[in-house]
């Protein structure tokens, strides 16, 4: 299940992702982030983290680099 999902996150990363414009705020960025997870966690507990991620992750929040874990 977890190769199911990171081979998804690695398509957007190659179609997709180019062609918007670069605005993250976290580094690693959110997908470099998901596949991570999903390397190291059970698929719940990646798919907890990976949401977390991305809801802090909102246009309204400042831009830059913050390093969260």
């Amino acid at each position: 299940m977890n190769l199911f999902f990171i081979s998804l996150i690695e398509k957007y990363q190659k179609n997709i992702s180019p062609k918007i414009k670069p605005d993250c705020r976290f580094a690693p960025s959110c997908s470099a982030y998901a596949i991570l997870s999903l390397k190291k966690y059970n698929i719940i507990h990646a798919l907890l983290k990976i949401i977390i991620r991305i809801a802090r992750c909102t246009p309204f929040t400042p831009h830059g680099t913050v390093d969260y874990p």
